[in-house]
């Protein structure tokens, strides 16, 4: 029987460490470029310790549990400038998350809406949305802040000749006033919604596993709509039926009542949607492009309409080729949500701005800032590769 040339024989002496030897240099190489990089980071943070030593400059965080003293004009949860940075650096993050979110989905939705679009065999509507597509993607998106900014301050009238396109709905340079729900069973019944979503959710993986067994289509449509209407009346008569619409109406100078969308927070808004629905518009083109045709001519053979040929054959397979670079797309999305701060809305980055400017401690509001957005957008990057995981192609 013959032993490999490279496995020594039994009872041989270990073999010598030698710098002829390239595993010995490889180790070694990498051990000195480790220390090289842990010395680069030792010496600038001592050395930017020292500095700050020296002119009496406070390090670390403990001024996240100090009175802010400083108001904020829009806050998703409660705050007061009596409440500390920390508080106010949570509204700022908070604010943050509720921008990116639902980008995210008006996004998704434009871009997906205009992807189709510009491959409709209608001429005008394949090339009013490519006009779309090269417009806002080769604009600045500062610039179409600016923009958004300016139409709604600017061109918008004042309270008292606010718009009205539907009753209880006003639109004036002050921002959007909607009509809010109020009471107790508010809460149960967005429990309700969320509970509808999980049966959704249950339901399509049920549904695909029964097509997949049996080959009937589960009318997941029908069903989603029923759960959406159902879950929360039943939360809303769970409560008592404690509810009530508050609608906005003008009294004296302003709108009282019901909910704002301030200018800020909608000019900020349109402009990522419009900006990255561009993006997301071309991401849906080309994934729907990569599916082969002959799956398209296939479907069409067995008597299926456009939309569900589109729907059950080509969407599915084209996500395969979507979700990867969708997924930058919504990175680039929440971290492009940080030029709020040129038109004033009060995100992480204006919030902790204002911290840094009272307190002098720049370096740990950076780190802050920085740490937000590295775990927003990891949180997202893991999410999307589990679904894209999900949908990729099992080889066997």
């Amino acid at each position: 029987m013959t032993t490999s040339s490279n496995t020594p024989p039994t009872g041989a002496p270990p073999r010598k460490l030698s710098w002829n030897d390239p595993g010995v240099r490889a180790v070694v190489y990498q051990v000195v470029a480790l220390a090289a990089v842990a010395w680069v980071i030792w010496f600038l943070v001592s050395n930017t310790l020292h500095n700050l030593a020296v002119r009496n400059i406070a390090t670390g965080f403990g001024f996240l549990t100090r009175e802010a003293g400083f108001a904020i004009g829009e806050t998703a949860i409660d705050y007061s400038p009596s409440n500390t940075y920390g508080r106010a650096i949570m509204v700022g993050l908070v604010n943050t998350l509720r921008v990116a979110v639902i980008g995210i989905v008006l996004a998704t939705i434009l871009g997906t809406l205009v992807g189709i679009a510009r491959l409709s065999k209608n001429w005008l509507v394949a090339k009013l949305a490519s006009v779309y597509v090269e417009v806002m993607r080769n604009v600045p998106l500062l610039l179409q802040l600016f923009f958004w900014y300016a139409i709604i301050t600017e061109n918008m009238p004042g309270p008292r000749q606010a718009h009205q396109p539907i009753p209880g709905v006003f639109i004036s340079n002050r921002g959007l006033k909607l009509p809010t729900l109020q009471g107790d069973a508010v809460d149960w019944m967005l429990g309700g919604l969320g509970l509808a979503i999980v049966a959704i959710v249950a339901l399509a993986h049920w549904g695909n596993k029964r097509q997949e067994k049996t080959g009937r289509i589960f009318p997941l449509t029908r069903w989603a709509i029923l759960l959406i209407i159902a879950f929360p009346v039943v939360g809303w008569l769970i409560s008592g039926a404690s509810l009530a619409l508050d609608v906005p109406a003008l009294k004296g100078f302003n709108f009282q009542g019901g909910m704002t969308l301030s200018p800020e927070f909608a000019a900020l808004l349109a402009g990522l949607v419009m900006y990255t629905g561009a993006f997301v518009a071309e991401v849906v083109r080309s994934g729907i492009q990569a599916v082969n045709h002959g799956q398209t001519e296939a479907a069409s053979s067995l008597g299926l309409r456009r939309s569900l040929v589109l729907r059950l054959v080509v969407l599915p397979q084209a996500l395969r080729v979507i979700i990867p670079p969708m997924t930058s797309q919504y990175l680039n999305l929440t971290k492009n949500s940080s030029l709020a701060v040129a038109i004033g809305y009060p995100d992480i980055v204006s919030v902790v701005n204002t911290t840094l400017n009272q307190t002098g401690q720049a370096i740990e509001g950076i780190l802050i800032i920085m740490a937000a957005y590295l775990t927003v957008s990891l949180s997202i990057s893991v999410f999307m590769n589990w679904y894209n995981k999900r949908l990729a192609l099992v080889e066997r």
